[in-house]
């Protein structure tokens, strides 16, 4: 229980939230269904552009909590977006006590329908999407990239409705051109012989509460909640940053995910930290730099492209 609750507290060591400029809009109902777990809010960096590129910012809780979205946006990784002319739109999501996967991808995909859908109304740029999150969001961020055009997914006996039928955007693609994935997991089978100092084959840790059931006798449907499953050659580029001291989430976890990503010719990159844990060491202004600039290059990248298409 001790450990539990250091995995949590480590979770949500950064707690810090602004309302930002008078461009931003609070508590916008992306589902329909006047639910506080399906609400988010919209960043627009200051100035005077007719839109701006996206950056969609997923909040880590262990997927333990629904209304965190005002982490890391008046500071830290949502401030650097902002700075760096990116509009940020940080969405709650169901907790794994409202419902289990995959309720919060379907989520997630449902919020990036509501950006493609409202692009006017809100002065987004959705020629580019890109989305970002840390541990539980950095799984989330991860998940949302490699299953972009994946609608239902089986293995052996157990299934999964990715897409979901969310809000009243389900015409819109819910597909992202880049990912940055903050030390979030992948496979939830190896965490523990990875050498995590949490148990997460413990039928009460965060992975298990998710899955519906004790991980390990829930293979398939970790398989489902897996964003390595659907790695492909279509996968959008991915930045990666994971701490090699991290004592919860290992490192290796993002090892998998980008050796995956290599194999498939997706364009990756992964940065490990000597020393850092889990944020800790991490989270901090040289490494979101690398962030925005990673994000600016596939930005720069997809108008050229859209150049081209004209």
């Amino acid at each position: 229980m001790k450990i539990f609750l250091l995995f949590v507290l480590s979770l949500l060591f950064v707690n810090c939230s602004g309302e930002g400029n008078s461009k931003s809009r609070m508590d916008v109902d992306y589902a329909g269904d006047l639910m506080e777990y399906h609400r988010l809010d919209i960043y627009i960096p200051d100035g005077n552009k007719p839109k701006y590129p996206v950056v969609i910012l997923i909040y880590g809780s262990a997927w333990l909590r629904n209304n965190q979205k005002r982490n890391d946006v008046s500071t830290s990784i949502g401030k650097a977006l902002l700075d760096a002319g990116f509009a940020v739109v940080a969405p709650n999501h169901r907790s794994s006590s409202d419902a289990i996967f995959p309720a919060q991808i379907n989520d997630i995909k449902a919020v990036i329908r509501f950006v493609r859908a409202n692009a006017k109304e809100y002065q987004f740029n959705t020629s580019f999407i890109g989305i970002t999150g840390w541990s539980s969001g950095g799984h989330l961020s991860a998940l949302a990239g490699t299953t972009g055009f994946v609608t239902q997914y089986k293995i052996n006996s157990a299934s999964a409705q990715l897409e979901g039928n969310l809000g009243k955007y389900t015409n819109y693609s819910s597909s992202v051109d880049a990912v940055v994935d903050w030390f979030g997991p992948t496979d939830f089978l190896k965490m523990d012989s990875c050498g995590s100092h949490l148990v997460h084959n413990a039928p009460d840790s965060p992975e298990s509460r998710l899955i519906g059931g004790p991980i390990q006798e829930n293979k398939d449907k970790c398989a489902l909640a897996n964003p390595i499953t659907y790695v492909n050659s279509n996968s959008p580029p991915f930045l990666i940053f994971h701490g090699a001291a991290d004592p919860l989430v290992p490192y290796c976890e993002s090892q998998m995910l980008f050796d995956a990503l290599k194999r498939n010719g997706v364009a990756c990159q992964f940065i490990l930290v000597p020393d850092a844990r889990h944020g800790p060491g991490l989270l901090e202004d040289k490494y979101f730099k690398i962030m925005t600039d990673f994000f600016t290059e596939e930005l720069m990248k997809s108008n050229k492209t859209a150049c081209r298409s004209n």
